[in-house]
């Protein structure tokens, strides 16, 4: 494109890949706080933490905006979030530096943005990015736009002598050759505007199990059988297409599908990236044997990642898959719980300026704590004494099988396991007192309504009644402290007080975890506040135009675009879980035109379906239902809730539940209850088989 070629000219001197093994030349925080800008009166973490730098930083605002039209000046839009190691190298090497905050300050407007609580504006500028430099952008994100907006350069991040050379280079480049500036920043919008929208697809939808099979072999063919995950120099969890696999493996018995799972979830629950102490996992792997991870920890993978685990378990019985899902969800609750019952965000890579400094160890700690048992605690995860990564550091990782290590201290594998988490229990005690990764304590709705989610998988699976509990809790304080009376989320609950708009994902997966803790409670009050909450959100995001929803509501400030996300990434696409919820409500309350809806917008996105299978994950797993009609299965009688029970703690992606000791006010109920007995009608478009009272029978019918 025209604006990318001319930027490769304006930028030319500077060497814009910077090795990811820069050195963090982290300086000590004047804590008497020389300077101070207008960041400290916000209330996220991460701007919180520019709030002293000399950069004289504005959170995104029609303040900042209005002085930069007012004044003539680019600005600088720097975006990242609280976990982001390089996000704080740079702070380090660049906005804390006088030099660098009198060029930023003379000459720019700087804005500072927190992606986790404005994604709309992360979403635009990182379209951006990843037209200017053809993919490979991240966090921190650094954008310089003209005083309208609009971006003229965008990259990630950049040591000091880099970051200034860009700085003057922009201001020069605008200063002398304005008209230039404004067709960079002309072409950069057409490109945006092709990322933002999507088109409504006339064609009629035809849906097959062709298209299925299709979506599957270019899956597969991605897969790194022999470690798991993609094939890729690092592994990300990417939790969705692992439940593709799943569902793709129940409905066609291929074995294959199932082995990319379990060796992806083995080698992810052996590997660095799980805290081993701690439960939880980290944000990802930098390597391809998932042993070095980025070591934030972020609530949206953990969320995910119990629901994966969980499913697995019903498919596999796993106990390993049952002792992550416990893990994980005593980490969340242990760190990453609010007295009021909602999740807070993440927690740094970083402790005391280096990452990981809080999780790794040195073999003569761990010889000092364990004793005579250190050396099979050492063996088991793979300790050496010049350490298993950098500055004679140790990652705690799996390599060995149990039986072999057991067979090694001539004990037998229970008595390993028992010596293994006594040894865990001890140096997690002792891990609990160095001081403490950065936590950030914002909470975000749509987040926690993935950790819902997750806690309602978790009870789906193990029948444990504490997670269930959980997952009401958490359900009552999205809808007591994030919602409004009228329906509308807020994005952020901080320090007891409720800010930002919610984006459409707040909404969707927000509706998607009250419908799951609905199929598992039999309770219709979760039920219709999502279909209600739906009304909501097409009243105020929805494109009759496309068929699509906006990422915005219509009550939102304009920013240079509006954007339509059609794409799943690690977490969920909107407008995929928006079709997913759609369907569901459609299936549960008999609304026809829901059910049109969910397939116009899967039908608008499919031609994309098979090209990246795993960006669209989420829109494949609703595929399975447009070509499988799902069953509704219907339990009403005193015994539902034991029933519904042993039920749903088998794999059914085919099936929704619903019911209840009585028929409630659900339509698909009526005339279901028969006196003296609890009743199961397995059911397709509410058409019924025969009814029957026994589990196996029920299950006999769903696996037809």
């Amino acid at each position: 494109m025209k604006y990318v070629r001319l930027l490769c000219t304006l930028f030319l001197s500077i060497n814009l890949l910077v090795s990811c093994n820069a050195q963090n030349k982290n300086k000590n925080k004047n804590k008497n706080h020389k300077f101070t800008n207008a960041l400290v009166n916000e209330s996220s973490p991460y701007l919180l933490q520019h709030a002293h730098n000399p950069v004289n930083w504005f959170p995104w605002s029609n303040k900042a905006l209005k002085q930069a039209k007012e004044e003539q000046k680019l600005i600088v839009i720097s975006v990242g979030y609280a976990a982001c190691h390089w996000c704080h190298v740079m702070e380090h090497e660049s906005f804390e530096d006088e030099e660098v905050a009198k060029l930023m300050n003379d000459n720019f407007v700087a804005i500072k943005v927190d992606r986790e609580e404005r994604p709309d504006i992360d979403d635009i500028y990182m379209s951006a990015c990843q037209l200017m430099n053809k993919g490979g952008c991240g966090w921190p994100l650094n954008v310089i736009a003209l005083p309208d907006g609009r971006p003229i350069f965008a990259g990630t991040y950049y040591p000091k002598d880099a970051w200034m050379k860009i700085l003057e280079n922009a201001h020069s480049f605008y200063t002398n050759t304005p008209e230039e500036a404004k067709k960079i920043a002309d072409d950069a919008m057409n490109g945006i505007q092709a990322y933002a929208n999507v088109s409504f697809n006339p064609e009629e939808a035809k849906h097959t199990e062709a298209d299925l099979q299709t979506i599957y072999n270019n899956l597969i063919s991605e897969i790194d059988f022999s470690k798991g995950g993609t094939k890729r120099k690092m592994k990300f969890p990417m939790p969705n297409s692992w439940q593709f696999l799943l569902r793709y493996h129940f409905y066609t018995k291929d074995a294959k599908a199932l082995e990319a799972v379990n060796t992806t979830l083995k080698h992810m629950a052996n590997g660095g990236i799980y805290d081993h102490l701690g439960g939880g996992f980290a944000r990802y792997s930098t390597d391809p044997d998932w042993k070095v991870p980025h070591f934030e920890k972020m609530l949206y993978d953990n969320a995910q990642l119990v629901s994966l685990y969980s499913e697995a378990y019903q498919v596999t019985q796993n106990e390993q898959y049952k002792q992550v899902v416990y893990e994980t969800l005593a980490f969340v609750e242990r760190e990453l719980m609010d007295k009021s019952n909602g999740f807070y965000s993440s927690l740094d890579a970083d402790s005391e300026g280096e990452e990981g400094k809080f999780y790794v160890w040195k073999k003569a700690e761990i010889d000092k704590a364990l004793g005579s048992d250190a050396d099979l605690f050492n063996t088991y995860y793979s300790v050496t004494e010049f350490g298993n990564w950098e500055h004679n550091n140790n990652i705690l990782f799996i390599r060995n099988k149990k039986a072999d290590v057991a067979k090694r201290f001539k004990i037998n594998q229970i008595e390993l396991e028992k010596k293994l988490k006594d040894a865990r229990k001890k140096l997690l005690s002792i891990r609990n007192k160095r001081i403490r990764p950065g936590l950030d304590d914002k909470i975000i709705t749509a987040w926690n309504a993935l950790m819902l989610k997750g806690y309602v998988d978790a009870y789906q699976a193990f029948g444990d009644e504490r997670f269930l509990d959980m997952a009401k809790k958490n359900a009552n304080f999205i809808l007591s402290k994030c919602m409004k009376i009228d329906g509308q989320l807020y994005r952020i609950h901080k320090d007891g007080k409720p800010s930002i708009n919610g984006f459409l994902d707040d909404y969707a997966l927000t509706m998607e975890a009250l419908i799951a803790l609905y199929q598992v409670t039999f309770e219709e009050k979760w039920l219709f506040t999502a279909r209600d909450m739906m009304g909501y959100v097409q009243k105020h995001f929805y494109d009759k135009q496309s068929k699509m929803f906006f990422y915005t509501s219509d009550l939102d400030d304009p920013l240079i675009v509006r954007q339509i996300n059609s794409g799943d990434n690690v977490i969920p696409g909107s407008n995929s879980t928006m079709a997913k919820v759609l369907h569901a409500l459609g299936s549960l309350l008999e609304k026809e035109h829901f059910l049109t809806q969910s397939e116009e917008m899967l039908n608008n996105v499919k031609p994309n379906l098979d090209m990246q299978p795993r960006y669209h994950s989420n829109w494949n797993m609703l595929l399975f239902h447009l070509v499988h009609t799902p069953y509704e299965v219907a339990i009403v009688g005193n015994n539902a809730e034991n029933i519904r029970r042993a039920l749903s703690q088998n794999f059914l992606p085919n099936s929704l539940y619903l019911g209840g000791k009585t028929t409630g006010e659900m339509l698909l109920l009526e005339n279901k209850l028969i006196p003296g007995q609890t009743t199961i009608f397995v059911c397709k478009r509410g058409v019924c088989k025969l009814p029957v009272t026994e589990v196996d029978k029920a299950m006999t019918l769903i696996l037809e």
